[in-house]
């Protein structure tokens, strides 16, 4: 009875390991390619904008208003907590006490955007109630109803604190 050299292998190509890591390896390329490739086409970028030259144009307008809001001194402070939200006027507070439009835009999912109308209590205090959930850096946007300013401020919430909301 005749034993195998060391040198000569017995075992069938499919029993050793190295083929098998030769397959895998573009395999799994291949795999994640085409889930890669399902992701871009399946899902919309909500960051991208189609049309630059309006979008700019409407950009210097909306420097146009928070420079209005400078120039009329306006200065706020700002409390977001358990879903309700109170804004005082320290300076600049609008004679006519319109509901106000506060707009929060999440910085990367545009689904996420929502707005709350603030209204005037007996106090001067604007107020309003929301139910979304805010944990995240949002872009908050405070114009009245008229569009004619605007304060704007990026912010990690929820805050602990009450926070000065200046037209930046």
């Amino acid at each position: 009875m005749a034993h195998p050299s060391p040198i000569e292998d017995t075992k069938p190509w499919y029993k050793h390991f190295w083929p098998w890591f030769l397959i895998c390896v573009p395999l799994a390329s291949m795999i994640f390619s085409i889930n890669y490739f399902h992701l871009a086409v399946s899902t919309e970028n909500s960051l991208v904008v189609d049309d630059y030259y309006k979008e700019g144009r409407v950009i210097n307008a909306r420097l146009d208003k928070v420079e209005t809001a400078r120039q009329l001194g306006i200065e706020t402070q700002l409390e977001i907590e358990n879903g309700a939200v109170a804004l005082t006027f320290i300076q600049g507070a609008p004679e006519s006490g319109e509901a106000l439009s506060l707009t929060f835009y999440h910085t990367t999912l545009a689904a996420k955007d929502f707005s709350i109308m603030l209204s005037r209590d007996a106090s001067g205090v604007y107020r309003g109630n929301f139910e979304q959930d805010i944990t995240s850096k949002w872009k908050i946007t405070l114009m009245p109803l008229d569009q004619s300013w605007k304060i704007q401020q990026t912010r990690f919430l929820p805050q602990a604190k009450p926070f000065l909301f200046l037209p930046e």
